[in-house]
Protein backbone atom coordinates (compact mmCIF):
# COMPACT_ATOMS: atom_id res chain seq x y z
CA UNK A 1 0.00 0.00 0.00
CA UNK A 2 1.39 3.41 -0.86
CA UNK A 3 2.51 5.99 2.02
CA UNK A 4 -0.34 8.34 2.03
CA UNK A 5 2.23 10.99 2.65
CA UNK A 6 2.85 11.65 -1.23
CA UNK A 7 -0.79 13.27 -1.09
CA UNK A 8 0.02 15.78 1.61
CA UNK A 9 -0.34 19.03 0.39
CA UNK A 10 3.51 20.31 1.07
CA UNK A 11 4.81 17.27 -0.82
CA UNK A 12 2.85 17.90 -4.28
CA UNK A 13 3.18 21.50 -3.68
CA UNK A 14 6.94 21.03 -3.60
CA UNK A 15 6.89 18.20 -6.04
CA UNK A 16 5.26 20.65 -8.59
CA UNK A 17 7.33 23.34 -7.60
CA UNK A 18 10.29 21.62 -8.23
CA UNK A 19 8.92 20.10 -11.59
CA UNK A 20 7.99 23.19 -12.90
CA UNK A 21 11.05 24.33 -15.16
CA UNK A 22 10.87 20.77 -17.22
CA UNK A 23 7.21 19.63 -16.70
CA UNK A 24 5.78 21.42 -20.04
CA UNK A 25 8.43 20.07 -22.22
CA UNK A 26 8.76 16.64 -20.85
CA UNK A 27 5.05 16.05 -20.55
CA UNK A 28 4.94 16.79 -24.25
CA UNK A 29 7.99 14.64 -25.34
CA UNK A 30 7.11 11.87 -22.97
CA UNK A 31 4.14 11.71 -24.48
CA UNK A 32 4.29 12.04 -27.92
CA UNK A 33 2.26 15.06 -28.24
CA UNK A 34 -0.63 12.78 -27.01
CA UNK A 35 -0.96 15.52 -23.56
CA UNK A 36 -2.08 17.87 -25.79
CA UNK A 37 -4.66 15.78 -28.21
CA UNK A 38 -5.98 14.37 -24.62
CA UNK A 39 -6.66 18.16 -23.19
CA UNK A 40 -8.39 18.82 -26.55
CA UNK A 41 -10.60 15.75 -25.83
CA UNK A 42 -11.60 16.98 -22.40
CA UNK A 43 -12.47 19.65 -23.70
CA UNK A 44 -14.78 18.44 -26.54
CA UNK A 45 -16.27 16.04 -24.20
CA UNK A 46 -18.40 20.03 -23.05
CA UNK A 47 -20.43 22.20 -24.77
CA UNK A 48 -18.66 25.52 -23.86
CA UNK A 49 -20.46 28.37 -24.93
CA UNK A 50 -19.83 32.38 -24.95
CA UNK A 51 -19.54 34.62 -21.88
CA UNK A 52 -19.22 31.73 -19.31
CA UNK A 53 -17.65 31.34 -16.22
CA UNK A 54 -14.92 28.40 -15.73
CA UNK A 55 -13.02 27.05 -13.16
CA UNK A 56 -9.50 24.74 -14.28
CA UNK A 57 -8.55 22.65 -10.97
CA UNK A 58 -5.28 22.01 -10.99
CA UNK A 59 -4.20 24.36 -13.77
CA UNK A 60 -0.57 23.61 -13.50
CA UNK A 61 0.55 25.92 -16.10
CA UNK A 62 -3.02 27.04 -17.37
CA UNK A 63 -2.46 24.70 -20.47
CA UNK A 64 -6.17 24.14 -20.22
CA UNK A 65 -6.45 28.28 -20.68
CA UNK A 66 -5.95 29.15 -24.23
CA UNK A 67 -8.67 27.03 -25.83
CA UNK A 68 -11.00 27.54 -23.11
CA UNK A 69 -10.46 31.19 -23.67
CA UNK A 70 -10.97 31.00 -27.30
CA UNK A 71 -14.13 29.07 -26.74
CA UNK A 72 -15.74 31.47 -23.92
CA UNK A 73 -14.61 34.99 -25.56
CA UNK A 74 -14.25 38.48 -24.22
CA UNK A 75 -17.33 38.11 -22.15
CA UNK A 76 -15.96 34.70 -20.63
CA UNK A 77 -13.80 34.01 -17.44
CA UNK A 78 -11.43 31.65 -16.14
CA UNK A 79 -10.31 30.90 -12.80
CA UNK A 80 -7.30 28.87 -12.61
CA UNK A 81 -6.69 27.28 -9.51
CA UNK A 82 -3.14 25.16 -8.42
CA UNK A 83 -1.52 25.04 -5.46
CA UNK A 84 1.67 25.60 -6.66
CA UNK A 85 2.91 28.69 -6.52
CA UNK A 86 5.58 28.43 -8.98
CA UNK A 87 3.43 26.69 -11.48
CA UNK A 88 0.98 29.54 -10.67
CA UNK A 89 3.77 32.07 -11.53
CA UNK A 90 4.41 30.07 -15.01
CA UNK A 91 0.47 30.43 -15.87
CA UNK A 92 0.43 34.38 -15.04
CA UNK A 93 3.92 34.62 -17.68
CA UNK A 94 1.98 32.40 -20.10
CA UNK A 95 -1.12 34.00 -20.22
CA UNK A 96 -2.47 36.88 -18.29
CA UNK A 97 -2.76 39.77 -21.02
CA UNK A 98 -2.56 37.06 -23.84
CA UNK A 99 -6.25 35.94 -24.00
CA UNK A 100 -9.22 36.90 -25.41
CA UNK A 101 -11.46 36.43 -22.22
CA UNK A 102 -10.52 37.41 -18.27
CA UNK A 103 -8.07 35.38 -16.09
CA UNK A 104 -8.10 35.04 -12.55
CA UNK A 105 -5.38 32.88 -11.27
CA UNK A 106 -5.83 31.76 -7.95
CA UNK A 107 -2.90 29.78 -5.44
CA UNK A 108 -5.40 27.92 -3.19
CA UNK A 109 -5.72 24.45 -2.85
CA UNK A 110 -8.38 22.70 -4.89
CA UNK A 111 -9.99 20.50 -1.84
CA UNK A 112 -10.48 24.08 -0.09
CA UNK A 113 -10.75 26.82 -2.22
CA UNK A 114 -12.55 30.50 -1.54
CA UNK A 115 -14.26 30.01 -5.18
CA UNK A 116 -18.42 30.96 -4.22
CA UNK A 117 -20.90 28.77 -3.79
CA UNK A 118 -22.90 27.65 -7.17
CA UNK A 119 -20.38 30.12 -9.43
CA UNK A 120 -19.11 27.94 -12.20
CA UNK A 121 -20.91 27.12 -15.11
CA UNK A 122 -17.92 24.71 -16.54
CA UNK A 123 -15.23 22.92 -14.47
CA UNK A 124 -12.33 21.49 -16.26
CA UNK A 125 -8.65 19.39 -15.08
CA UNK A 126 -6.04 17.69 -16.55
CA UNK A 127 -3.87 15.66 -15.09
CA UNK A 128 -4.40 16.51 -11.51
CA UNK A 129 -6.58 13.73 -10.23
CA UNK A 130 -3.76 11.07 -9.88
CA UNK A 131 -2.36 13.03 -7.12
CA UNK A 132 -5.43 12.79 -4.25
CA UNK A 133 -5.70 9.86 -2.52
CA UNK A 134 -8.91 7.98 -1.84
CA UNK A 135 -10.33 10.64 0.80
CA UNK A 136 -9.22 13.50 -0.67
CA UNK A 137 -10.90 12.70 -4.17
CA UNK A 138 -14.56 12.40 -2.24
CA UNK A 139 -13.72 15.91 -0.48
CA UNK A 140 -12.88 17.00 -4.67
CA UNK A 141 -16.17 15.79 -5.45
CA UNK A 142 -18.00 17.79 -3.16
CA UNK A 143 -16.07 20.57 -3.62
CA UNK A 144 -17.12 20.81 -7.17
CA UNK A 145 -20.58 20.28 -6.71
CA UNK A 146 -20.01 23.10 -4.41
CA UNK A 147 -18.88 25.78 -6.76
CA UNK A 148 -20.67 24.00 -10.11
CA UNK A 149 -24.28 25.91 -10.37
CA UNK A 150 -26.95 23.52 -10.79
CA UNK A 151 -26.82 22.39 -14.57
CA UNK A 152 -23.46 22.92 -14.61
CA UNK A 153 -20.76 20.26 -16.34
CA UNK A 154 -17.30 18.93 -15.74
CA UNK A 155 -14.22 17.24 -17.31
CA UNK A 156 -11.75 16.11 -16.30
CA UNK A 157 -8.85 13.31 -17.94
CA UNK A 158 -5.78 12.11 -16.50
CA UNK A 159 -2.68 9.56 -17.48
CA UNK A 160 -4.18 6.37 -16.78
CA UNK A 161 -2.96 2.60 -16.66
CA UNK A 162 -4.50 0.49 -19.61
CA UNK A 163 -6.64 -2.73 -19.32
CA UNK A 164 -5.03 -4.83 -21.76
CA UNK A 165 -1.86 -6.39 -20.82
CA UNK A 166 0.34 -6.66 -24.17
CA UNK A 167 -0.13 -2.65 -23.95
CA UNK A 168 0.10 -2.46 -19.97
CA UNK A 169 3.38 -3.97 -19.08
CA UNK A 170 5.52 -2.05 -21.82
CA UNK A 171 3.61 1.48 -20.92
CA UNK A 172 4.27 0.54 -17.12
CA UNK A 173 8.05 0.04 -18.14
CA UNK A 174 8.42 3.22 -20.16
CA UNK A 175 6.07 5.23 -17.47
CA UNK A 176 8.78 4.00 -14.69
CA UNK A 177 12.02 4.24 -16.51
CA UNK A 178 12.04 5.88 -19.64
CA UNK A 179 9.87 9.14 -18.36
CA UNK A 180 12.59 9.98 -15.58
CA UNK A 181 15.38 9.32 -18.20
CA UNK A 182 13.95 12.55 -20.27
CA UNK A 183 13.34 14.38 -17.35
CA UNK A 184 16.97 13.87 -16.27
CA UNK A 185 17.96 14.91 -19.85
CA UNK A 186 16.43 17.90 -19.76
CA UNK A 187 18.09 18.74 -16.45
CA UNK A 188 15.17 17.84 -14.36
CA UNK A 189 15.35 16.07 -11.25
CA UNK A 190 14.78 11.70 -12.26
CA UNK A 191 13.06 11.26 -9.23
CA UNK A 192 10.29 13.90 -9.37
CA UNK A 193 9.23 12.22 -12.93
CA UNK A 194 9.52 8.80 -11.14
CA UNK A 195 6.92 10.20 -8.65
CA UNK A 196 4.33 10.52 -11.79
CA UNK A 197 4.76 7.10 -12.27
CA UNK A 198 3.89 6.09 -7.93
CA UNK A 199 0.48 8.51 -8.95
CA UNK A 200 -0.38 6.79 -12.21
CA UNK A 201 -0.30 3.12 -10.84
CA UNK A 202 -1.77 3.74 -7.47
CA UNK A 203 -4.35 5.55 -9.08
CA UNK A 204 -5.32 3.11 -12.30
CA UNK A 205 -8.04 5.03 -13.91
CA UNK A 206 -10.99 7.02 -13.45
CA UNK A 207 -12.92 4.27 -12.78
CA UNK A 208 -11.22 4.46 -8.74
CA UNK A 209 -12.86 8.49 -8.79
CA UNK A 210 -16.26 7.91 -10.57
CA UNK A 211 -17.78 6.50 -7.07
CA UNK A 212 -17.19 9.12 -5.35
CA UNK A 213 -18.38 12.14 -7.66
CA UNK A 214 -21.53 10.10 -7.95
CA UNK A 215 -22.10 9.75 -3.94
CA UNK A 216 -21.48 13.32 -4.16
CA UNK A 217 -24.63 13.96 -6.31
CA UNK A 218 -23.07 14.56 -9.65
CA UNK A 219 -24.38 13.14 -13.07
CA UNK A 220 -21.06 11.32 -14.16
CA UNK A 221 -19.88 9.29 -17.04
CA UNK A 222 -16.31 7.79 -18.04
CA UNK A 223 -14.22 8.12 -21.15
CA UNK A 224 -11.45 6.38 -22.43
CA UNK A 225 -8.66 7.44 -24.48
CA UNK A 226 -6.45 5.33 -26.58
CA UNK A 227 -7.04 2.39 -25.11
CA UNK A 228 -7.39 3.17 -21.75
CA UNK A 229 -3.75 5.36 -21.15
CA UNK A 230 -5.50 7.87 -20.35
CA UNK A 231 -9.14 8.11 -18.99
CA UNK A 232 -11.99 11.05 -18.20
CA UNK A 233 -14.93 11.80 -16.22
CA UNK A 234 -17.23 13.76 -17.43
CA UNK A 235 -20.96 15.32 -16.25
CA UNK A 236 -22.99 17.55 -14.45
CA UNK A 237 -24.55 18.96 -11.48
CA UNK A 238 -28.55 18.31 -12.18
CA UNK A 239 -31.43 20.97 -11.82
CA UNK A 240 -32.90 18.40 -9.66
CA UNK A 241 -32.19 14.70 -8.35
CA UNK A 242 -31.92 12.02 -11.07
CA UNK A 243 -30.19 9.14 -12.27
CA UNK A 244 -27.10 8.87 -13.29
CA UNK A 245 -26.32 8.20 -16.85
CA UNK A 246 -23.53 7.27 -19.23
CA UNK A 247 -23.21 7.66 -22.85
CA UNK A 248 -20.74 6.65 -25.12
CA UNK A 249 -17.45 7.68 -25.48
CA UNK A 250 -15.94 9.77 -29.32
CA UNK A 251 -13.07 8.93 -32.13
CA UNK A 252 -13.80 4.85 -31.96
CA UNK A 253 -12.55 4.58 -28.63
CA UNK A 254 -13.97 2.43 -26.00
CA UNK A 255 -15.98 3.67 -22.63
CA UNK A 256 -15.55 1.69 -19.84
CA UNK A 257 -19.17 1.84 -17.96
CA UNK A 258 -19.71 2.64 -14.54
Amino acid sequence: MQSEHIYETLFVRQLFNEMSATYGTVNLISSFGFCRRWRRQCLGQLSIPESITVIDLMTGMGELCPAVGRSIGPGGKIVAVDNSPVMCRKAQDNHVGRLVCELEIREEDALCSQIPDDSADVVVSSFGLKTFSRDQTIRLAREIHRILKPGGTFSFIEISVPPSRWLRIPYLLYLNNVIPLIGKLLMGNPDNYRMLGVYTIAFGDCRSAITAFQDAGLNTNLRSYFWGCATGLVGEKPNSSRAVTTQDGEEGDAIVKA
